[in-house]
């Protein structure tokens, strides 16, 4: 391996309004930072647009890490490349008929669209079974004729998924070597090498979710990394994944449905990065961007990764993914009373253009950002999306119309009941990923980003019992951090779906050791220097019986049969608060994580120490009235950027920066730390 990042490294996210770029020069220390808008038609463009923002000299950088939405939004959009299937005979419906589940809870209504149309989906004979023993041996002949007609229907790509492959993938093996002899590009898709479980669901949208993009990755990778050569860029492009690893542009595309989910963990990686160095390695991580939150958890400075995705109904991508839950409720959440005289936030988003009646751009509708506004928590000289500032007296006027004469309040109480509204909404989604998995916020501390996190952020945690909270230096860019200091990762999942008593322990160590050294093989192809392997051992199991699964790690590759069936049950009773002694234990999937660790950042340069000042009085850039619990209170305004070394300051606050406002509610206590972070401790009502 070659010292790939060893000097100037870049990260760039691109996301669905905003592309976002860091750049750190690690011989100088030096960081310049860019925010554009991101090109949708060709996500390259923005990337190039940021590199030229930060005057980036393309001949010198080292290293681009790039987290991109292409998957993502491909796959929510359903905009995919026509993509065929070839599959056991008689189970061509699987994709369709998925699980006895609905789109809505209550009700026959709701559709779920299949990744790939039926017309699409054809099948051969050929038949294993759950043991991998032969039933119906595979016609070679019919897959030929499959292939050739799925090209003759204009497929671009193909998926070869068949019943019991998990078991034994001699079929798909061979069906995939008959295709290559015509099949006109790489774009083969075998759903045993891709993800090795039973779940023939699960396992097969998985398989069609990756051949379906699989295309257009490959092109816009291609689009970018030619446009980067072509600007003298000589090195390697990294590609994050949605576990919050990344792996090389050349490779990456085979497995594209890994990268579904990149942008959300890279800033959950950022996090457990930056917590880690800030002495607090527990985080529940909350992400407040313009249409939604994302929140996930951190343990031991470990984000949580889950194989049991889905990103929308009907469409679980079951490949590991750090484990991000997501809400509706964002800066430009629209703000309504229902035919019920109730008032709600959300789910429903004013997006970027019109946007919030404080952009100026046309909007109507009162968001959370314009309560922020009215509030006295946002200036509004200092909306970039807006030229001359706002007239409070249009948002007042439409809080007022819209909410308040509905509600029986002002236009200010209105605000402030959206706030709230949106608070209780948040923590609700913050619950899902610590509460209701059986941990307790009070453990953990939260870690506010993206544009609007930090002024909700004390609230939440207020309201959650959370003791503290942590806002990173730059909040407005922290996914474009995570892609720098992300490490190189890849995981394997393996299914054996065995009774643990019956389990033979010597095959569950062949399946860990096999997939460790396929790990450390694809680590070793990199071009990027590392400072240390590390390997992380799990299983998935359930008692005998259930359906849902319960991750356990394990303590290094070698593990007894004893200690596994203490550590599931220990597991069990942290997560459900009870024993079940008398029921058969059952290992169903082994996992492995092969992780290069790459050296460490310097943070403390995100925030250039030149800009501080001397004194708390000299970072503070003017006062003005903020509304707190019912009252007005004369709030002190700082610059961040001049805040001096080991400032504390005692709320009511506010520190406004270049991409977020950090909001100080009265009573709480903020200080800095070494690395530029906003600790903030919580003081009344706690």
């Amino acid at each position: 391996m070659t010292n790939g990042d060893a000097g100037q490294v870049v990260g760039v996210d691109v996301g669905g309004t905003f592309t976002d770029l860091i750049m750190m020069d690690q011989a100088t220390g030096q960081v310049r930072l860019a925010k554009v808008p991101s090109s949708l038609d060709n996500q390259a463009f923005g990337v190039l647009a940021a590199l030229n923002e930060a005057q980036a000299d393309l001949t010198t950088v080292k290293l681009i890490v790039h987290g991109t939405t292409t998957t993502t939004n491909a796959v929510l959009e359903r905009k995919l490349s026509r993509t065929g299937l070839i599959t056991t005979q008689g189970f061509r419906d699987v994709l369709e008929l998925g699980r006895r589940t609905r789109p809505h809870a209550y009700g026959m209504t709701g559709q779920f669209v299949p990744v790939i149309p039926r017309d699409l989906r054809l099948e051969v004979p050929e038949r294993m079974d759950a043991a991998g023993q032969v039933v119906t041996p595979l016609d070679e002949a019919a897959v030929e004729a499959a292939g050739r007609a799925l090209l003759e229907a204009g497929c671009v790509s193909v998926v070869v998924h068949f019943l019991h492959a998990y078991a034994n993938p001699v079929h798909e093996l061979r069906s995939a070597e008959v295709l290559r002899r015509f099949w006109p590009n790489d774009h083969i898709t075998m759903g045993h090498s891709l993800l090795s479980e039973s779940r023939e669901f699960e396992r097969g949208v998985t398989a069609a979710v990756n051949a379906s993009v699989q295309p257009l990755l490959e092109r816009y990778l291609r689009r970018l990394t030619l446009e980067l050569s072509n600007g003298g860029y000589g090195g390697e492009v990294l590609v994050m994944n949605g576990n919050g690893g990344m792996v090389s542009s050349r490779t990456v595309a085979r497995e594209a449905a890994k990268t579904v989910m990149s942008g959300p963990a890279s800033g959950v990686m950022a996090a457990a990065y930056t917590g880690r160095r800030a002495g607090m390695p527990d985080l529940i991580t909350y992400d407040m961007g313009g249409t939604s939150t994302d929140v996930a958890l951190i343990r031991g400075a470990e984000p949580s990764v889950s194989n049991e995705i889905e990103i929308e109904y009907a469409m679980p991508i079951h490949v590991p993914m750090v484990d991000v839950r997501t809400v509706g409720a964002g800066g430009g959440s629209i703000a309504r009373v229902n035919a019920a005289g109730l008032l709600e936030v959300g789910p429903h988003s004013a997006g970027a253009n019109p946007g919030p009646i404080c952009y100026g751009r046309g909007g109507t509708e009162p968001t959370i950002s314009d309560a922020n506004l009215l509030l006295g928590r946002l200036n509004p000289a200092k909306l970039k999306s807006v030229e001359g500032g706002v007239d409070l007296s249009d948002v007042t006027q439409a809080f007022d119309a819209r909410l308040g004469q509905k509600l029986g309040l002002d236009a200010v109480a209105a605000a402030d009941a959206v706030i709230r509204l949106a608070n209780i909404k948040m923590a609700g989604a913050i619950r899902m990923v610590s509460v209701s998995l059986g941990a307790d916020p009070r453990d953990f501390a939260l870690f506010a980003f993206g544009g609007a996190g930090p002024l909700h952020a004390t609230a939440l945690a207020r309201e959650l019992g959370v003791p503290r909270v942590l806002v990173p230096s730059r909040p407005g860019i922290t996914n474009a951090l995570g892609c720098v200091v992300a490490d190189l990762r890849h995981d394997f999942v393996s299914t054996l779906n065995t009774p643990l008593d019956a389990l033979d322990m010597g095959r569950l160590h062949q399946v860990l050791d096999a997939q460790t050294k396929d790990g450390e093989a694809l680590i070793a192809r990199e071009e990027i220097q590392i400072r240390r392997l590390r390997r992380v051992y799990s299983v998935d199991m359930q008692f005998v019986g259930q359906t849902h699964l319960l991750r356990v790690p394990l303590d290094g590759a070698e593990v007894t049969k004893d200690g596994l069936l203490a550590a599931f049950e220990d597991a069990y009773f942290k997560r459900f608060r009870v024993r079940l002694a008398d029921v058969r234990a059952n290992v169903v999937n082994a996992n492995t994580s092969v992780i290069g660790e790459r050296a460490e950042l310097d943070l403390s340069t995100l925030i250039d120490p030149a800009g501080r000042k001397a004194t708390l009085a000299d970072a503070q850039t003017g006062q003005r009235p903020v509304f707190f619990d019912g009252a007005w209170h004369e709030t002190p305004l700082y610059w961040r950027d001049h805040l001096p070394d080991g400032f504390a300051i005692t709320g009511p606050a506010i520190i406004e920066q270049m991409d977020t406002t950090v909001l100080i509610e009265p009573g709480d206590h903020a200080y800095g730390d070494e690395d530029g972070n906003i600790i903030i401790k919580l003081g009344r009502g706690t």
